[in-house]
């Protein structure tokens, strides 16, 4: 794979949930394990999220040094990564167009910030119409819920996903703290919804559509985005 191929991954800049005030954001092994396998693969990555500046990391996603899994230890340890999560550009100053994938990190933050932010939505329509691949994990297919094909129709409608499930959300216990329910929501929009077993590894790849289950997916969810750039590139 060219080094000189682009990758932009957006994050929530949500801190906050608005439904009980406890803190959120950024789910950190999602954003980690991905970002390692797209800059170890030779690819450029663009750190973006919703509003700009200091991305919002989940605390509940971080644990003491070294019981964290690896991509976090190392994220933790990288001084160029952490500089560049705490001043991202917003997802509207950054120019789409000039990158051949856009990758969603989850995170319960991204259910507030992502669905409604008009410029996510150009972003990842742009990315998909120039031909380029489009993934998402956990709570990261929300920022999929407003953008489109060439056609106008929903991005997601008769395609095969996967996203956070609404079983997984309620074993969390977060259910009833959601503006609303992911999978249903995908469902709705005619997304070809499928899971594996709650928090277990599971994506799915439907052409240069890509999207894993929950943190546990996010290795696999790379590994697939990685497959489809290549089949993108021949």
């Amino acid at each position: 794979m060219r080094s000189t191929r682009k990758i932009l991954i957006v994050v929530t800049s949500t801190a906050r949930m608005d439904t009980t005030g406890e803190p959120t954001g950024l789910w950190l092994e999602e954003l980690a394990t991905p970002y390692y396998a797209f800059v170890d693969a030779g690819l450029a990555v663009t750190l973006a999220s919703i509003r700009g500046g200091t991305a919002p990391i989940d605390p509940r996603s971080v644990r003491a040094k070294g019981e964290n899994p690896a991509s976090v230890e190392r994220f933790l340890g990288d001084e160029a990564a952490s500089a560049a999560l705490s001043s991202t550009a917003s997802v509207e100053a950054v120019d789409a167009s000039a990158h051949q994938a856009l990758f969603l990190p989850g995170g319960h933050g991204t259910m507030w910030d992502l669905p409604g932010s008009p410029a996510l939505a150009r972003a990842v329509s742009t990315v998909w119409a120039s031909g380029g691949v489009v993934a998402a994990v956990c709570h990261g297919p929300a920022g999929l819920l407003d953008a489109q094909d060439v056609t106008g129709a929903p991005l997601v409608a008769r395609r095969r996903m996967t996203a956070f499930s609404n079983s997984e959300e309620r074993a969390a216990g977060l259910a009833e703290a959601m503006p609303f329910l992911l999978e249903t929501r995908l469902r709705e929009l005619g997304g070809r919804y499928d899971a594996g077993r709650d928090f277990q590894p599971f994506a799915i790849a439907d052409g240069r559509l890509v999207t894993g289950q929950n943190p546990a997916s996010s290795a696999r969810t790379a590994e697939l985005m990685l497959d489809a750039l290549r089949v993108a590139a021949r």
